[in-house]
């Protein structure tokens, strides 16, 4: 990671600028670009703590070999894109990367306890000291943030100001010096005291962090973007209070990811040279204007041919969702799941497709019959599978899945041809539930009164934390739905003792909803816990129903019982029921949905009531 270079740059002897050669402030690794340490994030490298940059101007200073282009364009176009790219993974000898800018500016010094802005310390150029005690200057360990995914610095002047009655006006007017310190008495926020030198009495940090402190004080959001950079000016609509955190709270960044799986006719890169060109193939009219189209882009010969052209068209018009004229974003992400949910049930053949193909699913060669009195249909060897998550956004204080999209904040200041993502190349195994079982079991009063609990809950919590509720979307809550989390977080739990795999190394894919009612289970990372055949192997049908048995009796128990399995609510605002860590619960990274809507008596039954277990029959 890099600072931005500075606006002014020295010019060589032809009149150019030098190349960048910026200094290197630390390294996370490609991955963490998109879903830990992304645009707009707060990074901590070693006692300094810096903002990452936006994009504007990176297609240009990211190297196009440290950062190469990625292509699915499914995805693309639902995201309005072209293309993707990977996130630098540059070396020692690499001049750029991904930028960052200091932030919180608000430094303290732990020795003269003076608390003031970075460059008033005086420190020595490419350094983070005082330039009077020459020791490390502390990073504010507060920033304040709003719901429109605005940040800025804590307003410690009117914090302390307040008592006097100027804890609205101009801050620094009073001529003093900030100083903070701690008591040492605890290590709560009464510990932390801050001071002005102009004799104001002192007050501690206790109580900033409620929810209407800074309103109190008569304080609104600034809408500040520290992560596009000083020249972008505020949004001075912003009508959102802000509220305090810690630096290093999850709530002060949380990325808006996407994901798409490369499925044909996509899924064999033919596709990608005309990337950049599909916008104006849609608004021709009939195969000879494209064919025209197509000899005038390319000078001559196109790479794809015209039929196949044509074909990636009516690919296109197929995805997009029935009986609406301007659906929505989340109707068109549910399409592009159903086109998915369809390839995984009809397979994909090796033996048919060239060497470049990235999806290759298949049904198992010995008889799936055994599968049937657990209620499990169509299972499938997902023996090749590539991944595209791309980060679309990001969200403060509120978790992506509960703000609408105008929440979201964006990682530029002007529309992107492009969108920075990751790719993950695996393997995985799809099952499905036998439909006629699962709607019968669905109509059970006991079964869709927990799954109503837990809708309503979520509903709730969601309403609670958005700006505007009526904007929300409904609660995915169903039986159907929880059944299937459920039993995908059993199933990547048992693998992990019974195949040798990481939790984190599996993930989950979910399609639940009416018309589906499936399961995929993935390698998640491409490491050494990766794509070795280990996974499609569990995928044979007499090793998937011990593994389906096997987590069915290991989920009968839990550690925590009879307190799990008799709780009445459970989890964030209590939208899980029977499940704990010590049962069904994952590795963030391995769940799509947070850890919520779980609930192992869906699985097994209660004890007062076995047969609202869709698995029950399997203990008896």
């Amino acid at each position: 990671m890099t600072p931005p270079p500075a606006r002014r740059r020295r010019t060589g002897t032809d009149g150019r600028a030098p190349a960048h050669n910026l200094p290197r402030r630390g390294a996370v690794r490609r991955s963490q670009a998109i879903t830990t340490y992304g645009v707009g994030s707060l990074i901590a490298v070693d006692h300094e703590s810096f903002v990452v940059s936006g994009l504007d101007g990176a297609d240009t200073h990211w190297s196009t070999d440290e950062s190469p282009r990625i292509y699915e364009h499914r995805l693309a176009r639902l995201l309005g894109v072209q293309y993707f790219r990977l996130p630098p993974a540059s070396d020692e000898a690499s001049k750029d990367g991904v930028r960052v800018r200091r932030f919180p500016v608000m430094h303290s010094c732990p020795e003269c306890n003076e608390l003031r802005r970075h460059r008033d310390f005086n420190p020595p150029p490419g350094k983070s000291v005082c330039g009077t005690c020459e020791v490390d200057l502390v990073p504010s360990r507060f920033v304040i943030a709003c719901e429109a995914g605005h940040l800025d610095e804590f307003p410690y002047w009117h914090w302390i100001h307040r008592a006097a009655g100027t804890g609205t006006t101009t801050a620094g007017q009073c001529g003093g010096t900030l100083e903070l310190r701690s008591s040492g008495r605890s290590s709560s926020l009464r510990s932390i005291v801050v001071s002005c030198t102009c004799g104001v009495p002192e007050v501690s940090m206790e109580g900033s962090f409620r929810k209407k402190a800074l309103k109190d004080l008569g304080l609104r959001c600034r809408g500040t973007r520290p992560w596009l950079g000083t020249s972008v000016p505020a949004d001075p609509s912003c009508g959102f209070a802000p509220r305090t955190l810690q630096r290093g709270s999850s709530a002060v960044w949380q990325p808006v990811l996407k994901s798409a799986l490369s499925i044909p006719p996509w899924s064999n890169g033919r596709a990608d040279p005309l990337a950049e060109h599909w916008e104006k193939l849609r608004a021709l009219n009939g195969r000879n204007e494209i064919e025209m189209c197509l000899k005038f882009v390319f000078d001559g010969e196109c790479p794809v041919p015209i039929d196949e052209v044509m074909a990636l068209l009516d690919a296109e018009r197929a995805e997009d969702p029935e009986s609406e004229e301007a659906p929505s974003f989340d109707h068109r992400y549910r399409a592009l799941r159903h086109k998915e949910y369809e390839r995984l049930r009809a397979g994909n053949d090796e033996g048919a497709r060239s060497h470049d193909e990235q999806f290759v699913c298949e049904s198992p060669l010995s008889d799936s019959t055994e599968l049937r009195p657990l209620g499990i249909a169509g299972p499938m060897l997902v023996k090749k599978l590539r991944e595209v998550r791309a980060l679309k956004a990001f969200t403060r204080l509120a978790e992506p899945d509960m703000t609408t999209e105008g929440r979201e904040a964006a990682l530029s200041t002007s529309k992107l041809t492009w969108l920075p993502a990751m790719e993950v190349r695996g393997e995985g195994v799809f099952l499905r539930l036998d439909h006629t079982r699962l709607d019968e079991w669905s109509r059970s009063t006991a079964v869709a009164a927990r799954a109503e609990r837990m809708r309503a809950a979520h509903e709730r919590l969601m309403g609670q934390r958005a700006a505007d509720p009526s904007l929300l979307p409904p609660s995915p809550a169903s039986p159907r739905m929880v059944l299937l989390h459920t039993l995908a977080h059993v199933l990547i739990n048992e693998w992990s003792l019974d195949a040798g795999y990481p939790a984190a190394a599996l993930r989950e894919r979910l399609y639940a909803d009416a018309d589906m009612a499936g399961i995929l289970v993935y390698t998640a990372t491409s490491d050494s816990a990766g794509s070795l055949g280990g996974l499609v192997a569990q995928g044979e049908p007499d090793s998937l129903a011990r593994t389906i048995r096997s987590a069915v009796r290991r989920a009968e128990w839990c550690s925590s019982d009879p307190l799990c399995v008799e709780t009445e609510a459970s989890g964030t605002g209590g939208t899980n029921l029977a499940a704990c860590h010590a049962c069904v619960m994952l590795p963030e990274t391995s769940c799509e949905h947070n850890n919520i809507l779980l609930d192992r008596a869906l699985l097994v039954g209660t004890p007062e009531d076995p047969e609202v277990g869709f698995f029950s029959h399997l203990l008896h």
